[in-house]
């Protein structure tokens, strides 16, 4: 006898995703604000524990390399991926300080500091939260469903309504790539002609020679 396939998970999915919509507003104003930010020469730094230490680094891999067109790189850094910084630290000081001390090394005022769980109450996120806050860097949070600790100190949350974290990470993905799809738009050069692939500029000519 053949069972049927267990489609709850796709369910439950469904449900969350009609819900998670209302949120595209929110996307899109990370995304342009990245743009901004980052054209300026501000970093993008995310942190999350296991799967959402994942999804923070496909996140910076779609910045520092590129979303779907061709433009030029932007500084963002998974900071679980130095596995050597972190280790060191989770040893010399406590696995609470492993993202709060990469923050202070590495953060500065005007940057973004984009923290990924599904809970929302892990405490190395919550430590490198306030440590962002005391430098000046704005907080965004992507969580599960509210209330929980890291939404409520944030500058700005994400919080996805979802019945399992399964779901709540894969929405987390969609979140990602929503960002990463207003990034792009706000980057691309307004006066580019048609075809002109988002970050180049288009060729012109200097004293009567063509030139980049």
């Amino acid at each position: 006898m053949t069972l049927a396939t267990d489609v709850t998970h796709c369910d439950d999915l469904m449900k969350a995703l009609e819900a998670f919509r209302a949120d595209a507003p929110l996307l899109q104003r990370w995304g342009t604000d990245l743009a901004g930010r980052m054209s300026g020469g501000a970093r993008l730094l995310v942190a999350g524990n296991g799967g959402s230490a994942a999804q923070a680094q496909h996140l910076t891999a779609e910045l520092v390399g590129r979303y779907r067109e061709d433009r030029p790189p932007f500084s963002a850094l998974a900071l679980h991926a130095d596995t050597s910084a972190t280790t060191a630290i989770a040893n010399d000081y406590g696995v609470q300080e492993i993202f709060a001390r990469q923050v202070a090394a590495h953060g500065r005022a005007g940057d973004v500091l984009m923290l990924l769980s599904t809970s929302g109450a892990s405490a190395n996120l919550l430590v490198a939260a306030v440590r962002a806050q005391r430098l000046g860097m704005s907080v965004w949070a992507a969580t599960g469903p509210a209330p929980n600790p890291l939404q409520a100190c944030a500058d700005e949350a994400l919080a996805v309504a979802a019945a399992t974290g399964a779901t709540v990470q894969e929405l987390h993905l969609v979140a990602v790539h929503m960002i990463c799809e207003a990034f792009d738009r706000a980057v691309e050069p307004p006066d580019a002609p048609p075809g002109t692939p988002s970050g180049a500029s288009p060729r012109r000519t200097v004293a009567g020679k063509e030139g980049a």
